[in-house]
């Protein structure tokens, strides 16, 4: 059964890959499985994130962004990351409706995923998914995370291209992103960029730009404005998604970058197996027999860690 879901996968079939993702997503015993098979076969796909906050366009960005990769005859993945419930699932809803219109193409993918509580913006199962569609055979994969601001930092330890997507509106915004997503944008948009005050964001942006640059840095953060609506400014988009991709092949930087996410990935994964093998029912038992002392201070949260580790080590 899961030989047949690897061969369809590595064919590209639609239904594989949905079935691959669900069985990630699901946390399903053959998942595990499933990955180590698949995992060969990736390496080959450009992933780019495109954050920014909510109501910047980021999805209609992304569906006119996919629009032009299509017509250069590149074959798409993308994971729309929504902050829904688990218990809901992140359904294909809202802006992303318009989306279907390129989910009816037999060469793009599209899946939309719940955030499952991680604090990043990016869902934790989001990563193994890209692997799915990697192996499949995409040539880009495109993940546009859910908006929730500075801590939404994960997309820039996935992606190779990162790109910011802000609005004219976001100019009071741009102050408290110096130390967020102004350090992550290897690309910054300023969609519906024919609306009032484009032109002084662009130059507050640049600026910014300017002076976080360090003697070191040789990568040149170009600002590009577009209308997504109108298709504007999506082919210079794409122009710079080259680019950047070309520098990163070109200067060694994109097998660091990529070092630097696996060995992020890996120690995600030890974190999880550690956890996973050390909350046993009996260490969960203890726990809750002592959390009422611990909670009307009769005790402390610190010497009951200390306890449960000198009953057992790991």
């Amino acid at each position: 059964m899961l030989d047949n879901i690897v061969s369809e996968i590595l064919s590209s079939s639609k239904r594989a890959v949905a079935r691959g993702i669900t069985l990630v997503e699901n946390e399903s015993p053959s998942s595990s499985q499933l990955l180590k098979s698949l995992f060969k076969n990736t390496g080959r796909a450009h992933i780019i994130g495109i954050t920014g906050p909510p109501g910047a366009g980021k999805s209609t960005v992304t569906n006119v962004l996919t629009k032009l990769l299509r017509k250069n005859n590149f074959k798409v993945g993308i994971i729309a990351v929504d902050p829904s419930s688990p218990f809901t699932g992140g359904a294909l809803l809202g802006d992303r409706i318009r989306m279907q219109e390129i989910g009816t193409d037999a060469d793009v993918f599209i899946r939309s995923m719940a955030t499952r509580g991680s604090l990043g913006g990016l869902s934790r199962k989001a990563r193994e998914a890209c692997e799915i569609l990697d192996a499949s055979g995409k040539d880009f994969i495109i993940i546009e995370t859910v908006g929730v601001g500075q801590s939404e930092l994960d997309i820039a330890q996935t992606a190779d291209t990162t790109i910011v997507v802000l609005v004219p509106e976001s100019g009071d915004a741009v102050q408290t992103m110096k130390a967020g997503l102004m350090e992550i944008g290897d690309i910054f948009v300023i969609n519906k960029s024919d609306r009032e005050g484009a032109d002084a964001l662009s130059v507050a942006l640049k600026t910014m730009l300017h002076l976080k640059m360090k003697e070191t840095d040789d990568w040149d953060v170009k600002v590009v404005k577009t209308v997504g609506l109108q298709n504007k400014g999506i082919d210079e988009l794409y122009k710079e998604i080259e680019r950047h991709k070309t520098y990163l092949e070109k200067n060694g930087k994109l097998h660091e970058k990529r070092k630097e996410n696996l060995i992020k990935q890996i120690n995600e994964l030890v974190n999880n197996k550690l956890e996973n093998k050390f909350w046993t029912s009996e260490r969960k038992k203890e726990l809750e027999k002592n959390l009422e002392d611990i909670i009307n201070r009769q005790s402390n949260p610190y010497d009951f860690v200390e306890e449960l580790f000198k009953v057992e080590s790991l």
